[in-house]
């Protein structure tokens, strides 16, 4: 549904992009962050490849590039390997669309404790693909996870998805990168 609206609509340029999967989907950009007028390119469900198929509707001349991408591809039981080296591809695509915006690429949240040693492994290869690709790197993890690597209860329901203190950690988090560009 969003993907076909997206398609129809014009591709937004000099705008804040948030992209990613129902994690992003989910946050109120536009409310969180109004002076930038951020748009939000979020779909529940996708994984990199998704979203490296539909960068046609989400970026064109982006004053900015916020990226959020991965926890899916672990879900469907995708190596840490492999899902690193679709994220360096989907970067370098992003970097070579848009070579003068900020690219800001944000770790995998984290999630239940199954998920702790794979994220945390593929987090430190994307502090290696954003360095590489002269992209900032935004370590979430220490903001939203608690001693044992589980996402924290009082931001989640389901152990996934953020809730509504969830989102206002991320945003607090956010918020040094976004004044950058506001």
């Amino acid at each position: 549904m969003r993907a076909s609206q997206f398609a129809r609509l014009p591709t937004p340029t000099g705008r804040l992009i948030f992209l990613g999967d129902s994690i992003t989907e989910g946050g109120l950009w536009d409310e969180w962050f109004p002076e930038t007028r951020p748009v939000n390119r979020g779909i529940g469900g996708n994984t990199i490849g998704d979203v490296l198929g539909r960068l046609d509707t989400a970026i064109d001349s982006p004053a900015a590039v916020f990226l959020l991408i991965g926890t899916n591809d672990l879900s469907m039981g995708r190596s840490t390997h492999r899902v690193a080296a679709d994220m360096r591809r989907l970067v370098a695509v992003i970097r070579h669309r848009a070579p003068c915006a900020p690219l800001f690429v944000q770790s995998v949240l984290p999630r239940r404790a199954r998920f702790a040693d794979r994220i945390r492994e593929l987090n430190d290869a994307y502090r290696e693909i954003a360095a590489a690709a002269d992209a900032v790197y935004i370590d979430l993890w220490p903001a939203l996870a608690d001693a044992g690597g589980v996402l924290r209860s009082d931001f989640t329901r389901d152990g996934l998805h953020l809730s509504g203190a969830g989102y206002a950690v991320w945003v607090d988090a956010l918020r040094p990168y976004v004044s950058r560009i506001a």
